[in-house]
Parts: structure tokens; C-alpha cells; sequence
């Protein structure tokens, strides 16, 4: 399917960390015609309001970046929120880009869907083949009935309708908060305010020994675009780095990173999360696409805006 970049191109979450990304990249390969709209003038778990919108501008092209989302404590503290919240946004968004004849819908999936005990680096196949992780289960859940939508729409009308699946993301624009934000942005901070306060130790929650993968925002960006204009397949697509890291190297790395000379100490009485989340990204790479972004130029990079802001 040839995309034109004349197309008019939706993008739904324009103010999250990916979408104050995309949009300048996207700006500056010449898509002309970029739509977005705020959460107050379109609250996208309005079926009615999604729907008069999608009518009135039938966009070609929809990204949906829009989500709830946090790390481990805000999944564990508001699970009703989390799949209510998903659920309703994305089956308005899918729904409405067909029923106004998208024609061509990516809806960003996340690393959470595969199984907790997933055999690791984790391929597209292994998809729904196993339990969960429990500490963020309704998002994965409402995750997972998203990527079904598309791939049901695709199945009854023939939609266009893909599903790339990052790993976790850190970046410009990333949240600093203690409670919704990722682990790595959440370290940075955490790190930071120790600095300022002259502690002599910074606490991390669980073990240490989880590992994890992360994907710079911008490279992320870089890949949607590469799958809009060459992918069009109905199956899910891993986008990761295809490195992972341990937490408590992770953290080695933020402390010297910010500056912070203190001691590490790790909680067990927190939960850890799944041991391992490693994309298998060989699928996306044979394609001609690759992260470029190194973890540690990506975090001095993202501790450099955090002290920006």
C-alpha cells in the first residue's frame, strides 16, 4: 500500500512523550496535513464524540498513541482505571477509523502483552501463549484486546490496521512523577532529588536483578514511520533495541549519569515484575529497520532535558 504524504494523519495522544516526538519528525518528511486534538475538546472514551469527530474529518491515516498509562505502583493502585480507560479509547478509535474508511490505523501495543513466563528474547509468536504478569494485567489486557480489534477488522473488512510492539521507552518529554512514571525515568528522578539532597543512599524497588529492555523515544518515532510507509501485515511487529539490562546496572548507570555518589539499596519486599522483557526484534530489523540509540548516550541525553525542565 502506497501512503501519500498529503494524506491527513490523526494522531491521537499528540501531548505524550511519543507523540511530542513524532509530530516534529513526521513535520519534517513533509506529511503536510497532521491532525490532533485535546483530551478536554474530545474525550476519546465518548463513543458519540469520537465518532462525529471521525466523521467530520475522515483522516486517512490514524497513529494511536493515546493511553493510560505508569509503572508498577499506579497498575497496582488503579487497575479499574487502566482497563476502563484503554478499553474505551482504543475500541471508539479502531471502530470509528473503520467505520469512516481509515485507511491505514496503527495501534501502539506494549511489551506487557506477552506471557510472564515467556521463553526470552520474546517473538511475535509467543504471543497469548501463556499467564500474564499480574502487577499490570489490566493494561495488558486492554492492550491485548486492541491488538484483536485490528487484527478482527482487518479479518471481516480487509482494514489496514497494524499493531508495532515497543519495548519500554524512555526519552524526551518522558514523565518524572514517582508514581506514573517508567522505571528509568523514575530512577533519573529519584537520583536527582537524592543529589540535591545530599542522601547518603536511594532506595529501589525489588531486587535489582529483573532485566529489562529500553527503546529511546525518538528511535521509536523513527520506526513508526518506517512501518506506516512499508508494513501492512496483520501480524503484531516487536520494536526494541534488542538489548537488555539488569536493574541494578541500570541504576549504576543513572547514578553516575546524574552525579550521585551515595549507596544502592534494593527493597524485596517489592515486587519485582517479570524477570526478563526482551524483545526478539529480528523480524523488524530483516526489514531494514534498527534502533540507533545507545543506553547510555540516551540517558545523559534524557538527564540533560530532565534538568531542563
Amino acid at each position: 500500500m502506497e501512503i501519500s504524504k498529503d494524506w491527513q494523519v490523526y494522531i491521537t495522544g499528540h501531548s505524550s512523550m511519543v507523540g511530542k516526538n513524532l509530530i516534529p519528525l513526521l513535520e519534517s518528511l513533509n506529511y503536510s496535513n497532521i491532525l490532533v486534538q485535546s483530551s478536554k475538546s474530545l474525550d476519546l472514551r465518548n463513543q458519540n464524540k469520537v465518532n462525529d469527530f471521525f466523521k467530520k474529518n475522515t483522516p486517512e491515516i490514524v497513529i494511536h498513541l493515546a493511553a493510560r498509562v505508569g509503572g508498577i505502583l499506579a497498575n497496582i493502585k488503579r487497575p479499574s482505571s487502566f482497563i476502563y480507560d484503554n478499553l474505551m479509547m482504543q475500541t471508539n478509535i479502531i471502530h470509528s477509523a473503520h467505520k469512516h474508511g481509515c485507511k491505514k490505523l496503527i495501534f501502539l501495543g506494549s511489551s506487557c502483552i506477552y506471557p510472564k513466563d515467556s521463553p526470552q528474547p520474546m517473538r511475535e509468536e509467543y504471543f497469548l501463549s501463556g499467564k500474564l504478569e499480574p502487577t499490570n494485567q489490566a493494561y495488558a489486557i486492554a492492550k491485548i484486546a486492541g491488538i484483536q480489534m485490528c487484527y478482527s477488522y482487518r479479518a471481516q473488512y480487509g482494514d489496514n490496521f497494524i499493531s508495532p510492539i515497543p519495548s519500554n521507552l524512555y526519552g524526551y518529554g518522558d514523565h518524572y512523577d514517582d508514581e506514573n512514571s517508567h522505571v528509568l525515568a523514575a530512577l533519573i528522578s529519584k537520583f536527582h532529588k537524592a543529589k540535591v539532597e545530599e542522601r547518603d543512599f536511594v532506595t529501589i524497588w525489588g531486587s535489582g536483578s529483573p532485566r529489562r529492555e529500553f527503546l529511546f523515544v525518538t528511535d521509536l518515532c523513527e520506526a513508526i514511520i518506517f512501518l506506516l510507509e512499508k508494513y501492512n501485515s496483520s501480524e503484531i511487529i516487536n520494536v526494541g533495541s534488542g538489548v537488555d539490562i539488569k536493574i541494578k546496572e541500570l541504576a549504576s548507570i543513572i547514578s553516575k549519569t546524574v552525579g550521585f555518589s551515595g549507596e544502592l539499596k534494593f527493597d524485596t519486599s517489592k515486587p519485582d515484575g517479570m524477570m526478563r522483557k526482551l524483545l526478539d526484534v529480528s523480524k523488524i530489523k530483516n526489514l531494514g529497520w534498527k534502533a540507533k540509540t545507545p543506553l547510555v548516550d540516551g540517558i545523559e541525553r534524557s538527564y540533560n532535558e530532565f534538568l531542563r525542565r
